[in-house]
């Protein structure tokens, strides 16, 4: 027997001139706009800035879940992302460098397997982008590059 798709319902009434509030089943409402140049007011985040946003948004919360479950006492973690955007119409994102700076007692190598795991298994919104995502991770303050057994993403 088939399952049955899971869905989320999203929608998003016009405000005027290119600003748009959507909901979705949270309920939660969001502003959407664009900026004077695309003859918008630019009250609101543009639909790429949130795609961006949903991409930390979704690593954040599954990173610090697998950290959590790997007993792993992270103090704060601040993720910084750069989207790249092609040249070209429609100027997508082509890759994102995700930065992860963390606090804490936590060791380099569990974090990065956290990372690893959300950026290629666990992440919908990862998994939903043609970008590359290429994290980087600083530690109580020191760049760290990934363990010999993680590879690093291309």
């Amino acid at each position: 027997m088939a399952q049955a798709k899971k869905q989320i319902l999203v929608s998003a009434q016009w405000l005027g001139r290119r600003r748009f509030e959507a909901k979705g089943p949270s309920g939660y409402p969001l502003v959407m706009d664009s900026n004077a140049e695309n003859g918008g007011d630019g009250s609101g985040n543009s639909p790429l800035e949130l795609v961006i946003m949903g991409l930390i948004g979704c690593m954040g919360i599954g990173v610090t879940k697998l950290l959590e479950k790997m007993r792993q006492s992270l103090e704060s973690l601040e993720i910084t992302a750069d989207g790249i955007r092609a040249d070209e119409i429609p100027y997508g994102v082509t890759e994102v460098h995700l930065t992860f700076d963390a606090k804490g007692e936590v060791a380099a190598s569990r974090i990065w397997q956290a990372i690893k795991l959300e950026a290629e298994q666990y992440c919908p919104v990862a998994a939903s982008l043609k970008a590359a995502i290429i994290p980087h991770l600083v530690l109580n303050g020191v760049e760290t590059a990934p363990p010999a057994d993680i590879p690093k993403p291309e």
